[in-house]
Parts: C-alpha cells; sequence; structure tokens
C-alpha cells in the first residue's frame, strides 16, 4: 500500500493537470458508471489527500473519494492534442481525461462519490496527517500513550496518525533510537515530538521527489542538485529498512526483523535497545 507522500504527490498531480477544468469521466470498466455520470460535465475544482485517502472534489458539492488499497494504481499521464485520446488498456474503473492529460484508476479498493458530509467522516476517522498544515500532533499522544500496543503497530494505524507506512516507520524508529516494541505508553511525550517534527521535515521530500528519503546526506545531496537546479537521482537506500543481517549504519550491530502489525519490521538490535 502506498505511503501518505504518495498519495500527496497523486493529489497534486491531478490538481495540475485538472484544476478548474471540465474534464470527460468515464468508467471503461463499467464498474463505476453511475459515478462517473455524476461527475462527467462538471468543473473539477481540485484534488488533495489527507493520509493514504484522495479526494477529487468537483463543482456542486461531489466529491470522488479513492483508496487504492494494496494494488490500487493511478497515474496521471500527458497526451498529444494533436492525437486522439489514447486507448483504454486493461480493467480502468474510472478514466479523467481531457485534451491535455488522462488519468486512468485501476484496481483501487473504494472509488465512489461522497458529498461533504461523508468527507468530514471519513477524515475524522484518520489520525493527524504530517504533511497536512495545522495538525496536532497531540492528537495521536493521547491515543499512543494510554495504549499497550507497541510503536511499531501505532504509527502503522492509520487512526492515529495518517500517512505514515512501513519504512517510515522503521526509519523514524532508528533515527530516534526508540525500540520499535516499546508500549505506546512508555514513550515520553518529548520522544513523540522528535518523531513528529522528523515525520513533517521528512515526508514532503517524498512528495518533492517521489522518493522515500531517511538518510541526511542523501536528504543534504537532494537538497544541493535541486538548489542548482539539477534533476536529483535519489538513491533507495535506508539505514534499516530491508536491510535485516546487515550491519546498522550508526553502531554496526545487526539489523533484525519481525513481522508487526502485517508487515516485515526491521530495527537494529544494538541501538535501537528496549531499554
Amino acid at each position: 500500500m502506498p505511503e501518505g507522500h504518495t498519495l500527496h504527490r497523486l493529489a497534486g498531480a491531478l490538481h495540475t493537470a485538472f484544476a478548474d477544468t471540465t474534464p470527460d469521466v468515464t468508467s471503461p470498466q463499467g464498474r463505476f458508471v453511475d459515478g462517473a455520470a455524476l461527475l462527467d460535465g462538471t468543473v473539477l475544482e481540485r484534488s488533495w489527500a489527507h493520509g493514504k485517502l484522495l479526494f477529487v472534489d468537483f463543482a456542486d458539492e461531489r466529491t470522488l473519494y479513492v483508496h487504492l488499497g494494496l494494488i490500487g494504481k493511478w497515474f496521471v499521464l500527458p497526451v498529444d492534442p494533436a492525437h486522439d485520446e489514447p486507448p483504454v488498456v486493461g480493467a480502468v474503473r474510472l478514466r479523467i481525461a481531457d485534451e491535455r492529460h488522462v488519468a486512468d484508476l485501476r484496481g483501487p479498493m473504494a472509488c465512489t462519490v461522497v458529498d461533504q458530509e461523508e468527507v468530514a467522516r471519513l477524515v475524522a476517522r484518520q489520525g493527524p496527517d504530517p504533511l497536512q498544515p495545522a495538525q496536532d500532533p497531540d492528537t495521536s499522544y493521547r491515543t499512543i500513550s494510554r495504549s499497550g500496543r507497541t510503536l511499531a503497530e501505532l504509527l502503522m494505524d492509520q487512526t492515529v496518525l495518517a500517512g505514515v507506512g512501513n519504512i517510515y516507520r522503521c526509519e523514524v524508529l532508528w533515527r530516534h533510537r526508540l525500540h520499535p516494541l516499546k508500549p505506546g505508553r512508555s514513550l515520553k511525550r518529548a520522544s513523540w515530538q522528535l518523531v513528529w517534527d522528523d515525520l513533517v521535515r521528512l515526508m514532503p521530500w517524498g512528495v518533492r521527489t517521489g522518493t522515500i528519503i531517511t538518510l541526511d546526506d542523501v536528504l543534504e545531496d537532494t537538497a544541493a542538485a535541486l538548489e542548482r537546479g539539477e534533476s536529483p537521482v535519489v538513491p533507495r537506500e535506508f539505514a534499516v529498512y530491508k536491510r535485516t543481517g546487515m550491519p546498522c549504519l550508526r553502531c554496526g550491530s545487526t539489523v533484525r526483523s519481525k513481522v508487526v502489525a502485517g508487515r516485515n519490521l526491521f530495527w537494529c538490535g544494538g541501538c535501537q535497545r528496549r531499554t
């Protein structure tokens, strides 16, 4: 399942391509015909995300709600105005298209038209999103501080913290020397603030580059390349994620792994000791 930065990046691409236009909205697969008919011929006002939930607002207070789930894909591609609209390939649940762009949605877990009340309900069920402005980290901490569940479980719970997936949970816990199997109620408020602030700092780079960056040297190189006006090639390198049995980049101890909350968890057995 894509992490929150992917959804925010996709929302930005949809907004750039279609905002303030009246695109064609169709369901080539046939499973979203009624919903497409409600949106077709109306103005697409904006696209935005909260955590792993994607929303596309249309005129008349109608909103397209999409959850990609495990296999959903949605690509926004430019088209040549001199040529016909690209043919549909595969099972496309939803197509949004105009003379400049086409966006085909395949395999989402959820794809439906909702009203503003339902949008508010969906967002209210989520925890704070580090990629959204003016979010209150104390909302998450109130749940964490009363929970006997592990930090690894809590960080993956979208009702506690929206948008964080497996890579960010592994890496941010390593960055702050927190054992992932530590119970939430033992986490100090100051430690949680450090984790939150780090996510607020790191996740926008995922939106900007399309790649999760958690190593400071990679972040510095990427920032320097962008300042020079270059398109950086961001290496897919991490401190502990998918590095089972390898030495920790900080202390040299062995990186360990275990399935927690349905995903492979990775942490250092040395500098992330339980105590």
